[in-house]
């Protein structure tokens, strides 16, 4: 059984978040780190977006700061996520670790059976859904600005309604997939700092949003449940992570040379609007 590093890394600044992300792939594509596993929350409550997305169109700038919300760009793709009542994962490991895929999608599929059985942990009757070319290609021209609103090659749903967003990159050799499991979730809010066509449209494409996506607690009240504790929903998702990979976790924190490489991406990329706001 391999071991791998789990930090539980707490609340974290958006440009912290993302540049912690990148020091531990950074480290780990020089050998110097094992493959991790990290826990982190927000502060501020942030708006993410993909590294594809065009921040001044996509998004309502001047809303996100009179609300105080945090706003960070990405380095992988997908849409815009509300980050506050979750739990957000990021995974790191080499490309060739035994029994990774090389495609991207079928990677994203095995990295993601542990987020499946850490539903399943929570009395939740999550499933892996693979959508064929076509059908994720209609979804695509339909949905919004917001990640939960797009679809991926594999879905985790819970009747129906996708129940985690994920992204995927990879650089020198290292597969970096991050993502946001949701314990609550505001529709109204997100939508609130994205930017649309006309009032119409986004009533529209709010109302559709509300079909498609739905958060953990909001399941599980509905069957009946307590609510689970993010203390709770770590637990979960950190045994059925290790369960699915076949690995031991080690809780760790990351090294004095991340945390300084991490301030020096800070400063060169996610604390600067030329990368945030980048066209």
């Amino acid at each position: 059984m391999n071991t791998w590093r789990f930090i539980r890394s707490g609340l974290g600044s958006p440009a912290y978040n993302m540049a912690m992300d990148e020091a531990i792939a950074q480290e780990h594509s020089e050998g110097r780190v094992p493959p991790t596993l990290r826990f982190y929350g927000w502060n501020p409550p942030t708006l993410s977006i993909g590294y594809f997305q065009k921040a001044e169109t996509e998004v309502d700038l001047a809303e996100v700061e009179r609300q105080g919300i945090g706003f960070v760009r990405r380095p992988t793709g997908g849409r815009a996520v509300l980050h506050d009542q979750e739990l957000t994962y990021s995974i790191i490991v080499a490309e060739n670790y035994p029994g990774m895929p090389q495609g991207v999608t079928e990677a994203y599929r095995v990295l993601s059976e542990g987020l499946l059985r850490g539903f399943r942990r929570l009395d939740l009757n999550a499933e892996m859904i693979q959508l064929v070319e076509e059908e994720k290609r209609q979804a695509d021209m339909v949905s919004s600005a917001a990640c939960f609103d797009a679809p991926s090659w594999y879905e985790l749903v819970v009747e129906g309604r996708k129940v985690a967003g994920s992204a995927q990159m990879r650089q020198k050799g290292v597969v970096l997939q991050h993502g946001s499991i949701l314990l609550e979730l505001d529709a109204a809010q997100l939508f609130g700092l994205l930017r649309f066509p006309s009032d119409a449209v986004k009533q529209r494409l709010e109302k559709s949003f509300d079909s498609k996506a739905i958060a953990i607690n909001p399941l599980r009240r509905a069957l009946g449940l307590s609510p689970v504790a993010l203390s709770e929903a770590e637990d979960a998702f950190r045994q059925g992570i290790a369960e699915a990979m076949g690995i031991r976790l080690v809780e760790s924190e990351p090294t004095e040379r991340e945390q300084q490489i991490a301030a020096q991406i800070i400063a060169d990329k996610y604390a600067t609007k030329a990368w945030n706001l980048r066209k």
